[in-house]
């Protein structure tokens, strides 16, 4: 009977001691880490719950990395667009104040001037791509440096670009996709067609003069008209730039909100309560303490009564 009640006595203090010492570690752990579990196992029931949530939790953050480089591009494209119509406006600018001042001296040196600002802005480039190559993205999508270039022998608008035909276009989040790029070609064949016609004119008839001859008035009135039709495609191209750059802000915004809401519903099932884990860890400790205790008592009893028998034998 005595070695049954030992053994016993042994067992329901060792698993007390046992028990205690897993519930000291579970605590420190949810203390150490800020989370319940250390593994799925942990979270019981809820772990289905959780994989769902920090599914959609990981693409939710994609489509927000995505939006800011989308973000990014449709800037950096802004600010070529500014530059495109920059050209168009110069260009208009300077054959407006040549009719004004019926004096064409300095009018082809500015009109260069503003078709190296369009050439620049077509060719404008962001993280090492063209912005408006089509996807031939290594591949400056205008050829032409030169007023000169776009009346050489056999030369053509279209033989100006070598951009393809491949729209970018972005992922905005589950069920929106939007076009977020243009190709060089249709921005800029207008412009270039401007350009070229006054190009080809002096070309064929000679240096604008001071004053301008009526036949060069008549033709630069003209000009200014298709510079001017150029500038408001260009304009308009813009303005979708600008739409597109609304949609991905608001997309940004509905995207922050839902890595919000669902950074809470996971720490409701993932985060540990610090304070209620620093309580069980406190009562792990006691019930350590107090197992080990009894452990060692009920040893010193086993090994008091043994040497009492042995001394009764002998």
């Amino acid at each position: 009977m005595v070695g049954i009640s030992t053994a016993s006595a042994y067992n329901t203090v060792l698993n007390g001691l046992l028990t205690a010492q897993s519930a000291q570690a579970t605590a420190s752990q949810q203390i150490s880490s800020g989370e319940t579990a250390s593994n799925l196992q942990g979270y019981a029931g809820q772990s289905d719950t959780l994989l769902a949530l920090q599914s959609v939790q990981s693409q939710t953050n994609a489509y927000l990395a995505n939006s800011q480089t989308t973000a990014n591009v449709l800037s950096a494209q802004d600010l070529a667009f500014t530059q495109l119509n920059g050209s168009a406006s110069g260009a208009t600018n300077a054959i407006s104040e040549a009719l004004g001042s019926g004096s064409g001296d300095t009018l082809m040196q500015s009109l260069g001037t503003s078709f190296q600002d369009a050439v620049s802005a077509l060719n404008t480039s962001y993280a090492g791509s063209y912005l408006f190559s089509g996807g031939a993205s290594n591949t400056p999508p205008t050829t032409a440096t030169s007023l000169a270039d776009l009346t050489a022998p056999g030369a053509t608008i279209a033989g100006q670009f070598q951009n393809g035909d491949n729209v970018s276009t972005a992922q905005l989040n589950s069920s929106t996709t939007v076009q977020t790029g243009f190709l060089a070609n249709q921005l800029g064949s207008n412009l270039y067609t401007a350009y070229q016609s006054v190009e080809s004119y002096v070309q064929t008839n000679g240096p604008f003069t001071n004053p301008l001859t009526a036949a060069q008035t008549t033709f630069l009135q003209g000009a200014l008209s298709s510079f001017q039709a150029a500038n408001t495609q260009l304009t308009t191209a813009q303005a979708q730039n600008g739409l597109v750059q609304q949609q991905v802000t608001s997309a940004q915004t509905e995207l922050t909100d839902q890595q919000t809401t669902l950074a809470g519903l996971v720490g409701n099932i993932s985060s540990a309560n610090i304070a209620q884990a620093t309580t069980n860890l406190e009562q792990a400790q006691t019930a350590v303490q107090a197992s080990s205790q009894a452990f060692l008592a009920l040893q010193n009893s086993t090994n008091t009564l043994m040497s009492l028998l042995q001394s009764a034998g002998a």
